[in-house]
């Protein structure tokens, strides 16, 4: 009996990125290949058959992480006959065949617009004894239609589009994931049905620019629809979506999300800058009197909303009259979180060559700053909540812990994250707990006291998965069971 291959894959940046990650386990296990399981402690260690980079090339450090960890595999290759690397995602359709120069133990390089190619390269790499770069132009199979091997057997990445049309002048990713293409609301739906009678509770609906959703078909109000579409979905208790983008933010969403009870009050809206003047060299669509504007109308519409952001700073250009600016829409804003970022310039983007680029020591010191506010403000708005009954879909892991308690963790439907003293009745990821906020920190909440368990269809299917893993299904939206951990706590691409 030939021995079953063992596989890891190892993710690198945003949401879609784990989403597709998913898909790579999928299409794995699929042909065949199993989970790399770790040797227990005290046991020698070692090795996958093959690992999987799915990388980002957001960040200036994006490079420099992937070949510094291709070099700690090369001396594991050459002792381990048969072991196979792939690289993919952002970072490969940029770098292409340059990472086989780079690092010519690679096995297969692939795209973002391919990633269904990946058994059939490791294949054609294996049978060949030579390295296979194939990368596609644009995107050929909508990757939904591919196996998938979920993280979660409570919670759900839906894509809903893939691509970007618009042109932010510090943004790669258009090039990378090319443009926009959506899918149409039926296969969505169906996909969402399909999950939720597996067990999944909550959705959370994918794009690079959810609100641009349906240009593509003809329907402005594509997106309002298909918010409200998922509120009639039977046994879907949340919906979440990441990310709009503020130019196309329009009213017609705000009524969907405030009139469809399963829709969160919660809001991840890119801002970049407060400057009106970064905002224009940015080449972002919209100004900070419309930002702000769309917040007073969600919170019109939802007063408990809690609305997070990414912002950059030292953007080339920026000037501490437009660092001021930024800071005054944070303080505007009253963000109950954001993923703020130095900016980094990226090869192929307007940005990179601009004149003006901010000395490191002055956007270190506006970085400081803004976080300081971001968390000051972050922490105010917490400790609003001290006190309030709170409905918390329970997480996957153990929570926190020291010396006198044990805790869980589970997500409000703000999506703000809370840490409870469980009950003698233990709940389950996937399981709905009632608690009361008694303490308040600058990026979590603690509920001491739980005033009820409700044992649900997802804690159900975690307890099932956990039981009996078994291997990836396949098919339009058909999770596959298999080790769940909780949704990442991280930005899209925008």
């Amino acid at each position: 009996m030939v021995e079953q291959r063992t596989y890891e894959v190892r993710t690198y940046g945003c949401q879609m990125n784990v989403h597709d990650s998913e898909r790579l386990t999928g299409l794995l296990e699929d042909a065949g290949y199993a989970p790399f399981r770790p040797a227990p402690d005290g046991e020698p260690a070692e090795h996958p058959d093959v690992v999987v980079f799915n990388t980002c090339a957001v960040r200036e450090n994006a490079d420099n992480r992937l070949y510094g960890n291709l070099g700690h595999l090369a001396p594991v290759k050459a002792k381990k006959p048969g072991m196979q690397i792939a690289v993919g995602g952002c970072l490969a359709q940029k770098d292409r065949s340059t990472i086989v120069e780079k690092a010519p133990w690679v096995d297969v390089v692939f795209g973002t617009h391919n990633i269904g190619s990946l058994p059939a390269l490791l294949d054609r790499a294996r049978a060949q004894e030579e390295a296979q770069v194939e990368i596609l132009e644009s995107l050929e199979v909508f990757p939904s239609t591919l196996p998938t091997k979920r993280e979660s057997a409570y919670a759900a990445w839906v894509s809903i589009s893939v691509g970007c049309n618009n042109t932010c002048t510090f943004c790669i990713v258009p090039s990378l994931r090319g443009k926009e293409k959506d899918r149409r609301p039926g296969d969505v739906l169906a996909e969402i049905r399909a999950l939720v009678a597996e067990g999944v509770s909550e959705v959370t609906l994918l794009g690079q620019n959810v609100n641009s959703y349906g240009v593509e078909f003809g329907d402005r109000q594509a997106f309002s629809k298909l918010l409200r579409a998922c509120g009639e979905v039977d046994g879907l208790e949340r919906v979440r979506f990441t990310s709009p983008h503020p130019a196309e933010f329009t009213d017609d969403v705000i009524e969907a999300m405030a009139e469809t009870p399963t829709v969160m009050p919660q809001l991840h809206m890119p801002l970049q800058s407060g400057s009106d003047r970064m905002l224009k060299a940015m080449r972002r669509s919209y100004r900070q009197s419309k930002f702000l504007g769309i917040i007073e109308r969600v919170r019109a519409a939802m007063p408990e909303a809690a609305i997070t952001t990414d912002i950059i700073v030292g953007f080339p250009g920026e000037t501490e009259e437009d660092f001021e600016q930024t800071l005054e829409v944070v303080r505007q804003a009253r963000f109950s979180g954001a993923f703020t970022f130095i900016y980094s310039p990226r090869p192929g983007t307007p940005a990179a060559t601009m004149e003006e680029q901010v000395p490191r020591d002055v956007v270190q010191a506006r970085y400081d700053r803004l976080t300081g506010l971001v968390n000051e403000i972050a922490w105010e708005e917490n400790q609003r909540l001290v006190g309030r009954t709170v409905d918390l879909l329970v997480a996957e892991g153990e929570g926190r812990k020291d010396a006198a308690t044990h805790r869980l963790s589970g997500r409000g439907p703000d999506n703000r994250l809370v840490h409870f003293t469980p009950p003698a009745d233990t709940p389950r990821p996937g399981d709905v707990v009632t608690v009361e906020i008694s303490y308040a920190a600058p990026h979590h909440l603690v509920a001491d006291t739980v005033l009820g368990v409700r044992r649900t269809r997802s804690g159900d299917a975690w307890e099932a998965r956990t039981a009996d893993p078994a291997p990836a299904s396949v098919g339009l939206g058909m999770p596959a069971v298999g080790v769940p951990a909780p949704l990442p706590d991280a930005p899209a691409c925008r």
